[in-house]
């Protein structure tokens, strides 16, 4: 007797269902967001061992340079932070921040304070720490916005938590704009002192960390009266300032 085969009917598949384009836009920006993150995250984690070669500024200023016809200079040399002078770690933090070593990136008390000030007409350091200021020299463009501004808090954060104070003063002290031209301490000293950074003197610390307002118009030697007060002063400040990394 024949046996009788029974054929299981298969349930077609359902079809994959579309996504909207709603949908679509979410997972693009979740994307950009997603890259955004493992990259600058990977970007960071680099620079905490490598030294930062080039900064944005130091590009744009180049491009300005040649707009204006000038030589496109750009003197920058990395030198580690130990032959960094001290009295020039202590200057700007005298003059730049001084609760560096306490915050954790941001001092809110002179963000404050600096906000009522320009509310009032006067006119005030913008509150930036040190950490914001490297934050902005490394990773972003020059501008008011509050694109760049959120970006530069990002940073901040991140730097902060994978760098560390130590290193944070390191990339500092190396990249930021110390004259037309010159970045970091190293070439700072060869310009305005003729010496290394690591033989900067009090009173020359001082004279480098009063020019950081605006560097490309001020001079660290041959100085104004203004700016010897200010280096006056910031060499006073300079034997209160305690470093403890």
């Amino acid at each position: 007797m024949a046996k009788r085969t029974t054929s299981k009917s298969k349930s077609p598949k359902s079809p994959a269902k579309k996504r909207t384009t709603g949908q679509k836009i979410f997972r693009f920006f979740w994307l950009i967001f997603l890259w955004f993150n493992i990259i600058s995250f990977s970007v960071v984690l680099l620079f905490k061992f490598v030294p930062v070669p080039f900064t944005p500024l130091m590009g744009m200023r180049a491009l300005e340079h040649n707009e204006e016809g000038k030589d496109m200079v750009c003197s920058h040399e990395w030198v580690p932070i130990d032959e960094i002078s001290l009295n020039l770690q202590k200057a700007v933090i005298a003059s730049e921040d001084g609760r560096f070593l306490e915050h954790s990136g941001f001092d809110f008390e002179a963000m404050q304070k600096a906000f009522k000030n320009n509310q009032k007409g006067k006119r005030l350091k913008g509150g930036s720490t040190i950490s914001q200021q490297t934050a902005k020299n490394v990773f972003l463009w020059q501008g008011r916005s509050y694109v760049r501004k959120g970006l530069e808090a990002y940073y901040t954060v991140l730097i902060e938590l994978i760098w560390g104070k130590k290193r944070i003063m390191e990339v500092y002290l190396n990249s930021i704009e110390m004259g037309d031209g010159v970045y970091g301490a190293e070439a700072a000293a060869k310009h305005w002192y003729r010496k290394d950074a690591s033989s900067l003197t009090r009173y020359e610390a001082a004279g480098i960390a009063a020019i950081l307002p605006n560097p490309r118009k001020y001079k660290a030697s041959n100085s104004s009266s203004y700016i010897n007060r200010r280096k006056a002063k910031i060499s006073r400040e300079i034997g209160y300032v305690k470093l403890d990394y």
